[in-house]
C-alpha cells in the first residue's frame, strides 16, 4: 500500500519561494511516476509538474521556468521548488503517483494536500 504525505506549504509575499516535500511510502507499481497537482478554489485540479524514468521532467506552461521538480531516492521523497511565486499561484498542493502514461502522473494515488497561499 502506497502513501503520500505532502508538507511545506504556507504563505509567502510574491515573489518568494517555497519547497514541497512529498514522502513516499509503500512499494509502488512498475511504470509508475510522481507528478505534483493543485487545485484553486472553485477550479479543477491541474498537473504542473511529473518526475518520470531516468529524472525526466516535464511542466506546464505555467510553471515552466519557476518551479523544478526533484527526487532524493534516499529518503524516498518528492520535491517541488517554487521560485518567483505568483498570488495565481495560490492553491492546494498535491502529490501524485500514477502510470508513466500520465504526463503528470494522475490514476493511483494521491497525498492529502498542502496549502500554498500567495499574497
Amino acid at each position: 500500500h502506497v502513501q503520500l504525505v505532502e508538507s511545506g506549504g504556507g504563505s509567502v509575499q510574491p515573489g518568494g519561494s517555497l519547497r514541497l516535500s512529498c514522502t513516499i511510502s509503500g512499494t509502488p507499481s512498475p511504470g509508475y511516476c510522481l507528478g505534483w497537482f493543485r487545485q484553486a478554489p472553485g477550479q479543477g485540479r491541474e498537473g504542473i509538474a511529473g518526475f518520470h524514468s531516468l529524472g525526466r521532467t516535464r511542466y506546464t506552461d505555467a510553471v515552466k521556468g519557476r518551479f523544478t521538480v526533484s527526487k532524493d531516492n534516499a529518503k524516498n521523497t518528492l520535491y517541488l521548488q517554487m521560485d518567483m511565486l505568483k498570488p495565481e499561484d495560490t492553491a492546494m498542493y498535491y502529490c501524485a503517483m500514477g502510470p508513466t502514461i500520465n504526463p503528470y502522473c494522475s490514476g493511483g494515488y494521491w497525498g492529502q494536500g498542502t496549502q500554498v497561499t500567495v499574497s
